[in-house]
């Protein structure tokens, strides 16, 4: 339900420009485990561009074979060799294991079902060479803010941008959280004053609560080492805006 979201990569790109804390955790966890690296759902390369820079032989796994297409763009105009491959974080066999593998953005939460995340999981563990390290970070829900997802459609001013082919675009979400799915279903709307909604897209997002977490995990065959609430490595607390979590191999 969410492959029209990302059809538009240079919109998703500015739309969300990357940089920031996000990266320089990704890329010292990577050079810090050293050796080959894998990210799943890796979009346009936001993070796996600047790791594979550092000089680490790294592949980058997605659905969309658009945000592939600008993902190589991006790194052959940065001279950066990475390995694009399309397919689905669900089940994929690459035919080799890595050091480094993450999954990072909310990414993860694309997958709705109990099993898929637990297929994913599978998927990773297969891929995890001894001593290797599996990564992911993803939003800890909070109730207030999910009980606000009433279907009505909002300004996000803090996502609005500027597009040098169309001028400012706004962005307006509207969101109904299904509560026995965990899944909050958004529609997003791009517009600019001359061209309202010129972008009309479905985005669904799952929740994963803090005590499920770990179960999922385990049942992937993984064990989750350590669960911090940001990108510098506060412990996790039930205000933490970030599950960013640590696995490996059980």
């Amino acid at each position: 339900m969410s492959e029209a979201f990302y059809s538009h990569p240079r919109l998703y790109d500015l739309m969300f420009p990357g940089g920031g804390p996000a990266v320089d955790f990704y890329r010292a966890e990577a050079n810090r485990q050293g050796g080959r690296v894998l990210e799943l759902a890796c979009g346009t390369g936001h993070k796996l561009i600047p790791i594979a820079s550092d000089g680490h032989p790294c592949v980058g796994l997605d659905f969309s074979s658009e945000m592939l297409a600008e993902a190589q763009r991006k790194a052959n105009e940065r001279g950066v060799a990475v390995e694009w491959t399309q397919g689905d974080m669900r089940a994929f066999d690459l035919g080799r294991t890595f050091d480094f593998v993450f999954i990072t953005a909310n990414s993860l939460l694309h997958l709705h079902e109990a099993e898929d995340l637990v297929s994913c999981f599978q998927s990773v563990r297969r891929h995890l060479a001894p001593g290797a390290r599996f990564v992911f970070d993803v939003f800890n829900p909070s109730v207030h803010m999910l009980a606000e997802a009433d279907g009505v459609r909002r300004t996000r001013e803090s996502l609005s941008f500027m597009d040098p082919a169309r001028g400012n675009v706004s962005v307006d979400v509207a969101e109904i959280y299904d509560a026995a799915a965990q899944v909050t279903r958004g529609t997003w709307h791009l517009s600019t004053d001359s061209e309202p909604d010129f972008v009309v897209a479905p985005l669904e997002i799952r929740s994963i609560f803090p005590q499920e977490l770990p179960l999922l995990v385990s049942l992937g065959g993984l064990r989750l080492v350590e669960r911090f609430g940001g990108w510098s490595g506060q412990p996790f607390a039930v205000d933490a805006p970030l599950q960013l979590c640590i696995c490996e191999s059980a």
